[in-house]
């Protein structure tokens, strides 16, 4: 970017500023999974000229300018590598009233392989929670099986 002979007249740290801030726009709207409406009104809301709105949501619709950011920001999706949790029950709250109410304490080992291993990653989660996420967890490997067998 900062070799672009249109830009040559530009800040450097403003170009990296812009860059970045329209980076992020272009990842949050992907993991939203939002759609051209949502994102145009927002660009709109930033004073955007129309012609350059339509510019961005027609690339942002080939779902390939998400796919080029988040390679070009040099990090690969984490891979877990084993899981562990362990049953947390509260009996008493603060004030000492019971409360009698289970969690799961997860743990994911991950690592990234660009870089080897990573800080685990935890979370809390009750009974339904974790059930949601082996649903899904479920769903997702279903998918992956009817793409490998197309």
């Amino acid at each position: 970017i900062l070799d672009d002979p249109d830009l040559k007249d530009i800040d450097p740290t403003v170009l990296k500023h812009c860059h970045a801030a329209a980076a992020t726009c272009i990842l949050e709207a992907g993991k939203q999974k939002a759609d051209v409406s949502a994102i145009s009104t927002c660009l709109e809301d930033c004073k955007l000229d129309k012609e350059r709105i339509e510019q961005f949501c027609t690339e942002y619709q080939r779902r390939e300018l998400v796919t080029v950011v988040s390679f070009s920001i040099g990090r690969s999706p984490l891979h877990v590598t084993d899981v562990a949790w362990r049953l947390e029950y509260h009996i008493k709250s603060n004030q000492l009233h019971k409360t009698y109410q289970p969690s799961y304490l997860v743990t994911l080992n991950v690592e990234n392989s660009d870089s080897g291993s990573h800080p685990d990653v935890r979370f809390s989660c009750t009974m339904e929670q974790l059930q949601d996420l082996v649903g899904k967890l479920k769903d997702a490997a279903k998918s992956l099986e009817r793409a490998a067998q197309m």
